[in-house]
């Protein structure tokens, strides 16, 4: 089950050579993607605009050098929006939150290389799905809330310092004070944001919505004579971008528990957020390569150790771009080092034209982000999976958007942790696995029958792979679950992807015994009792 290149894909500078003309073209679509995603995502955070893409330049011209999933794109990420705005407003605001903040990042890339060197690639498997999925909804649900004001030109100082669930119910107020040239051009750039992905028109495909949104935007603020007519905070500001470049992370405040609060944050987030995603392109390579957790680890500390003592966000395997990557045919990781080339020529030569881009657009791509994390059809499919894990997702999300991230994810593992106790499973199988081992030798190779007892859940599920690794590296590994209590979904995931790689596995292990078992509805994934 470790990490293996599949043979006939070449590596660096051979694969450079090879496949340059299918990166080339991937990487620069992906750039025009990155562009506007990077300035609107760092304007959010509260970081100057510009640093967001430094973030994505800084993430596709380093990481490329360490061992990192092939077709991911490092970048800032809409999930991390919410943590970075709250840093900087507990470090003080401004430049100096900014760069407090900053420092925090670099801190958290030390424990992310760190991570990796310790081959902890895997933790996010610690981590239920309903609870790591109602995280993700509630940063969509606080993204959607922030940019609203955004999106219809309000002042900012009309809505400084409101919580999420205030922002919702101050709506008509927003919507009240707007200045509509620049709602205007939100509202339209929310449309199409919303409507080019249906469209079945080819030419449309090969441009990314965000870059259609800044073709239509942008022409309209010179029309309207936005820099004459709207406040100052109607458009994007970068600057003077090559001069304020320099060492801008500010550890002065390194002694602090909020400082320590907002690392552990930033890291468990991001971490786990990127490992996630470099986990789901696993799945769509169409070269079925597998990645290296721990190498990726490394790759995105790395990254987000020159970004921060740059001032730049944390970056993470952006699940957007990574995918968008694929579906525009790159082969090999140059095509992430080929989107930051472009990121870095466009803050050589397009400033002047950056500058014309309107807030409001910015936040039209936002909140299509923020909707796609709390979709409406998220919610169906963990219901669907099971009642238990619908409260568990919602659990996460009222807690979230009440409390903070970490308390969220905290609280729908709790919740989750009191339903296997209802069904009966002990306190000690929860956390410790449990299991015999039979031995026998056919055809001069050894079969290991790995008889797992007592609970198969998210919290042993670390415990039960290293127990498999094990195993796999003496012979042919059988698994019996069926004197297996309750398995839950995190695991039934597990196991749905070893079905989906069965033929890597073929002449290594096989998974028996789950057929037995009661699924708590309908869904291949569902948390399977035995009765």
């Amino acid at each position: 089950m470790e990490p293996q290149r599949k043979a006939g894909i070449e590596t660096g500078w051979k694969a450079l050579r090879l496949y340059w003309k299918k990166d080339l073209v991937s990487g620069f679509l992906v750039f025009l993607l990155a562009l506007p995603l990077s300035l609107g995502i760092a304007k959010a955070s509260g970081f100057p605009a510009a640093m967001g893409v430094l973030s994505a330049m800084v993430g596709g011209l380093v990481t490329v050098i360490f061992n990192v999933a092939e077709l991911s794109i490092k970048g800032p990420a809409a999930g991390l929006i919410t943590i970075a705005a709250g840093a900087i407003t507990d470090f003080g605001g401004d430049e100096q939150g900014w760069k407090i903040a900053a420092a925090v990042v670099v801190v958290m890339a030390l424990f992310q290389m760190l991570f990796g060197f310790l081959k902890l690639g895997t933790v996010s498997d610690f981590f239920p799905h309903s609870a790591v999925h109602g995280m993700l909804a509630a940063i969509g649900l606080i993204i959607i809330a922030k940019q609203i004001p955004v999106l219809l030109g309000d002042d900012p100082t009309l809505y400084k310092g409101e919580s999420p669930i205030e922002l919702y119910m101050d709506i008509p107020k927003f919507v009240l004070h707007a200045h509509w040239h620049i709602a205007a051009i939100g509202v339209i750039g929310l449309l199409i944001m919303f409507v080019f992905p249906f469209l079945k028109i080819n030419f449309f495909k090969k441009i990314p919505a965000p870059m259609i949104v800044l073709l239509v935007a942008v022409p309209l603020t010179t029309y309207w004579h936005f820099k004459e007519s709207e406040p100052s905070y109607a458009l994007v500001s970068i600057g003077n971008f090559w001069e304020e470049l320099n060492f801008n992370a500010d550890f002065s405040v390194i002694h602090t528990g909020t400082f320590w609060k907002y690392v552990i944050m930033f890291l468990f987030v991001s971490t786990l957020e990127s490992l996630l995603t470099v986990k789901a392109l696993e799945s769509l390579d169409p070269y079925k390569r597998q990645p290296n957790y721990n190498g990726d680890l490394i790759g995105q500390g790395a990254g987000n150790l020159v970004s921060g003592l740059l001032g730049g966000l944390p970056m993470i395997s952006e699940v957007v771009r990574s995918t968008s990557n694929i579906s525009f045919g790159a082969v090999t990781k140059w095509s992430n080092f080929v989107h930051g080339l472009f990121l870095l020529l466009s803050m050589i030569f397009l400033i002047p034209i950056i500058e014309l881009i309107p807030n409001s657009a910015l936040a039209a791509m936002l909140i299509y982000a923020g909707y796609r994390l709390a979709a409406p059809k998220e919610f169906v499919h963990t219901y669907q999976i099971g009642k238990e894990q619908l409260i568990i997702f919602l659990t996460t999300i009222v807690v979230t958007l009440a409390e903070d991230l970490l308390l969220g994810v905290l609280a729908g593992m709790l919740v989750k942790i009191l339903f296997h106790l209802y069904y009966g499973v002990r306190i000690k199988n929860l956390f410790f696995p449990k299991y015999s081992v039979e031995v026998k030798e056919e055809n001069n190779q050894k079969i290991i029958t790995l008889h797992f007892k007592g609970a198969a859940v998210f919290t042993n599920l670390i415990a039960y792979k290293k127990i498999i690794n094990r195993y796999l590296e003496q012979g042919y590994v059988f698994i019996n679950l069926e004197k297996v209590k309750l398995i839950d979904h995190s695991f039934m995931s597990f196991i749905h992807y070893f079905e989906i790689e069965k033929e890597r596995f073929e002449d290594k292990m096989t998974i028996v015994g789950y057929e037995k078992h009661k699924p708590l509805s309908n869904h291949p994934l569902a948390t399977r009792i035995l009765e």
